[in-house]
């Protein structure tokens, strides 16, 4: 377990960007129950998360893709953050809609980077997948290379670690259900019997609380 991993965990449980209620379930849009709710939007009101999470997400950048040449923001939650990040490390940015935007040139992507440039994409949150590596595709689609993936948080689902391998798309993220779930447990917010439900959520998410 990495330090910068816990310590994003720790910002995060500080702000309420992330709220854990095993008790008290949340219902996602997909209509799965989920005893946590992620919001990562809550970040950019606080400047002094905002700012370590801007610049883990650079270091990462020098660290793994020293050779990229745009920053990519997935919409809408990654925007901002990715503005941010390439903006710190001097470099292109472009955002990709989840679909085109059904006026005018209905683009998927907005902004302007040249063909076959290295690009890495930012998002915010990461949970089955399925909605990131479409951002990725389009970006593909467009032309650009992309050289991954950073997110500032998954919940370890098994289904995005497969859609990620099936896809050749390395993701990394700076922090993680799993680390998130032992600092709570802890630091005493969450008993044995809690941490057991949300560790059985996390395995499977779709037929939990049902």
């Amino acid at each position: 377990m990495e330090q910068r991993e816990i310590e994003v965990a720790r910002q995060l449980l500080a702000i309420n960007t992330i709220k854990i209620q095993p008790d008290a379930p949340f219902t996602w849009a997909s209509g799965w129950k989920a005893p946590i709710y992620c919001d990562n939007r809550k970040i950019l009101s606080y400047p002094a998360t905002r700012t370590f999470i801007c610049d883990e997400f650079a270091k990462l950048v020098r660290e793994k893709y020293p050779d990229a040449e745009a920053i990519a923001g997935v919409a809408t939650g990654a925007i901002a953050h990715g503005v941010l990040v390439a903006d710190r490390l001097g470099l292109p940015f472009i955002y990709i809609r989840s679909a085109p935007k059904g006026h005018g040139l209905e683009n998927l992507i907005e902004g302007d980077i040249p063909q076959g440039t290295k690009t890495v994409i930012i998002e915010d949150l990461v949970s089955t997948g399925y909605s990131s590596l479409n951002a990725a595709d389009s970006v593909r689609t467009y032309g650009a290379e992309v050289l991954g993936m950073l997110a500032i948080f998954t919940y370890n689902f098994p289904l995005a670690t497969r859609n990620f391998e099936f896809a050749h798309i390395e993701l990394t993220t700076l922090s993680n259900y799993n680390v998130l779930l032992k600092l709570a447990h802890d630091s005493g917010e969450i008993n044995d019997e809690q941490l057991e439900s949300l560790n059985n959520w996390r395995k499977t998410p779709e037929t939990w609380g049902k």
